[in-house]
């Protein structure tokens, strides 16, 4: 039955939470209000975002894999009509899961509601949240009422608000915490879930928990606001606190979180946590959000003043029993098994792919004779069939523990040891026992074309090749690139979470003879242990046909000249930048369309990649226009800013990657006037000709990267710290990706207004 259906809805109303139920009601009627066009459309996407209702990416009307939106049953009215709006078709439904935490009836749920409403496959986030696409607006109330009957909430999975908290899925098991965090995490979340201090926020506010600083567990140095569990002693007892770090994230120009306190008292983690948010809501960036997340507050007012601030707020603050009363039950917070520990006693033959599966997805806990298992999920997907086998795995041999995690996987936790034959076999029935989990097959991606708006390059079919390729040569590889991690992101926003890797890669385009071709950007350097300790810099961008033979050489390369148990990063930074550059630089090449058409079509795509032919002249050479080697020169001075920044000249690091906006910026008023030599006068001819004609406005970044360019221009002879460096860098490469955008738009727009003959 439907749970549109009046009589379903009432059966449900007594297993939802008051506030949830009223919330989800008013949220409804404003769905129609909507649909009456009776509420502007500008207020109604926040509500929607709010709860987790995102528009996606529609190509035709048509899924890549074939599947079309669904048929309306009304008419469209002159205030919702048009080919960009959830009216036309289904879109994209978030569904929180606070710290990845499920149980078995939470799953079949889910199965329910990914097979009622969407087209029956679920996909985790790298936020350890659950996504279903396809969803058509006018269901998410029922498939909401769903969801809360079980206790799963959708509220603020989107929006500028408190997003999902996301904390270690071993949390409790790992071998190396200093404490369970799992309870403080969910104490959070629910103390900031709906709290009036978060509903002024300018951007999004991510929350991360990890029980160790060395591993990657929650990798919250990429966090808005990280914590890390650590104790001290204090008059002979062991006290529970947290090294608190604030100002991190991804996007398009990363930060990474500073710290705020060296230990933070449990009992201070909500208030303190709420005064952070009050800071954030009254001082952040409301206008542009290209500068409203609160890194850039951190940034603007300096650490020091920063936490002065959010202290001065947390005395102010009146008392809230909530702070402390969850500290109650953290000592009695406890998983249970639900089988006694036993050892693992193997026959004479294993079943088959069992060896290797033990060896990757297999989690040894602290408690002896239990483990952790991990349920690989190739691009985070699941069908609504494989949740409904995977809760009855659950029930059959642990007591429903299970977590969805960051690198979009599902654990379950508290396997008795000695069950691991007959577990793998029944995974292996479900079609979920693919092996390769924490490895280089356990590549993560966005959506990336396939749905994402903002998508430019098919992330998902390249993550999907390049796991099919590694996957091939998995067992003869060395251990040194079987334990590397890949992350791939559509676009230059960092969902993927590219930055913060070993092998990452983002999307952008090129344009070769009239076609605009798909490409990612390489980016080394980053690391995903340490929780997110550094992020990687671009190298150079490579044909999207060209990533699969990129990682080889790259991976190749690392083996041969590596030193004894030298780590993959350490290596990069060894060779340097320009080492790494000059191995991919014969891959950045393009072949003709003639020569090679292959180049011009994505991963996972059937579709030309392609602007159209824009007057590709027959000659037998193809006529290079003078601004594609004047960006090809920018593009070589930002990695010169990246050699300086390597050798710690931070002064000429900055200067070279403004410089390299600069010419960029000559380069394209070349194309509308002679282009002027004085700085002053290119930011004027920019201003006149790109910025206020918004020629150079990017169709979901807005004018956000051609303020990158302004903003150096007027901030050129200022002192720079290296952080500040290496954020001036990855805005000058965002700054000339643009700029290549924009040239290749220009070249459309010339091609169409050209007569017919």
């Amino acid at each position: 039955m439907k749970a549109s259906n009046p009589l379903w809805k009432d059966r449900l109303q007594h297993q939802i939470p008051p506030d949830l139920g009223s919330e989800i009601d008013i949220f409804e009627h404003e769905v129609q209000l909507r649909k009456q066009g009776k509420i502007d459309e500008k207020v109604f996407a926040e509500t929607r975002l709010r709860r987790g209702a995102y528009g996606q990416r529609y190509d035709n009307g048509h899924r890549h894999d074939g599947v079309t939106e669904r048929t309306l049953t009304y008419p469209a009215t002159e205030a919702t009509k048009g080919p960009n709006t959830l009216w036309d078709a289904p879109g994209m439904q978030r569904i929180k899961i606070p710290y990845g935490g499920l149980d078995a009836v939470q799953l079949e749920r889910l199965a329910e509601v990914a097979e009622e409403y969407s087209d029956g496959i679920a996909h985790i986030t790298t936020r350890q949240d659950f996504q279903l696409h396809f969803v058509h607006i006018e269901d998410t109330p029922p498939l909401m009422r769903r969801l809360a009957a079980v206790g799963i909430t959708t509220r603020e999975a989107c929006g500028n608000s408190v997003r999902n908290v996301t904390a270690c899925p071993v949390a409790g098991v790992c071998r190396t915490q200093t404490f369970d965090v799992t309870p403080y995490a969910k104490a959070l979340t629910y103390f900031l879930l709906g709290h009036p201090d978060c509903q002024d926020f300018g951007r999004k506010f991510k929350i991360a928990f990890s029980g160790c600083r060395d591993e990657a567990c929650g990798l919250v140095r990429m966090h808005d606001l990280g914590a890390v569990a650590v104790t001290r002693e204090h008059n002979g007892t062991t006290e529970r606190g947290f090294e608190l770090y604030v100002g991190g994230g991804l996007g398009t120009v990363p930060q990474q979180a500073r710290l705020f306190s060296e230990f933070l008292p449990e009992a201070e983690l909500p208030p303190i946590a709420q005064a952070i948010a009050r800071v954030f809501a009254r001082l952040g960036e409301k206008k542009n959000r290209n500068t409203a997340r609160i890194k850039f507050l951190v940034s603007k007012l300096g650490l020091d003043e920063f936490k002065r601030l959010v202290m001065e707020e947390r005395g102010s603050l009146p008392h809230d029993d909530r702070w402390t009363a969850f500290l109650a039950d953290v000592p009695n917070y406890q998983e249970e098994p639900l089988k006694p520990p036993s050892l693992l006693q193997l026959g004479p033959e294993a079943p088959e792919g069992f060896a290797e599966w033990r060896r990757t997805n297999v989690y040894e806990q602290r408690q002896t004779g239990y483990v952790t298992i991990t349920v690989a999920l190739p691009l985070g997907d699941i069908t609504s069939t494989q949740l409904r086998q995977l809760a009855n795995i659950a029930r059959k041999y642990v007591k429903e523990t299970i977590r969805t995690t960051v690198e979009q996987n599902i654990v379950l936790r508290w396997v008795s040891e000695g069950d691991l034959v007959d577990l793998f076999n029944d995974l292996k029935a479900a079609h979920l026992a693919q092996p390769g989990a924490g490895t280089i097959l356990d590549i993560t991606a966005c959506p990336g074309t396939d749905t994402c708006k903002l998508g430019i390059s098919s992330s998902r079919g390249l993550a999907a090749e390049l796991r099919e390729r590694l996957a091939a040569t998995a067992y003869e590889m060395d251990e040194a690139v079987r334990g590397l991690h890949i992350k791939v992101s559509g676009c230059f926003n960092s969902c993927g979470q590219h930055h913060a890797c070993d092998l990452g890669f983002y999307g952008v385009s090129r344009n070769k003879g009239g076609y605009t071709v798909p490409h990612f950007q390489v980016l080394l350097g980053g690391q995903w242990q340490n929780n997110a300790g550094s992020y990687g810099l671009a190298i150079g961008a490579v044909p999207s046909k060209r990533i699969p033979e990129t990682v080889e050489r790259i991976t190749s390369r690392y083996l041969e000249g590596k030193s004894n148990g030298e780590s993959f990063h350490a290596w990069t930074r060894r060779i340097g930048k320009a080492a790494c550059k000059a191995m991919i630089e014969d891959l950045t090449s393009i072949p003709s369309h003639d020569e090679n058409p292959d180049f011009y079509i994505d991963w996972a795509d059937a579709r030309k990649y392609t602007i159209g032919d824009i007057g590709v002249g027959e000659c037998a050479g193809e006529v290079v226009s003078p601004i594609d080697f004047q960006l090809a020169a920018c593009e070589r001075k930002a990695f010169e800013a990246q050699l300086a920044l390597e050798k710690g000249e931070v002064e000429v690091a900055a200067r070279t990657a403004y410089e390299s906006m600069l010419e960029g910026a000559q380069a394209l008023v070349g194309l509308r006037e002679t282009a002027p030599s004085d700085p002053d006068e290119v930011v004027a001819g920019f201003r006149k000709h790109f910025f206020d004609t918004q020629l150079f406005y990017d169709p979901f970044a807005g004018p956000k990267f051609a303020q990158y360019f302004l903003k150096a221009h007027e901030r050129r002879n200022q002192t720079i710290s290296a952080d500040r460096a290496h954020q001036l860098i990855e805005e000058a490469q965002l700054f000339i990706e643009a700029s290549h955008s924009c040239h290749t738009r220009m070249s459309a727009q010339a091609a169409k207004a050209q007569p017919v003959s």
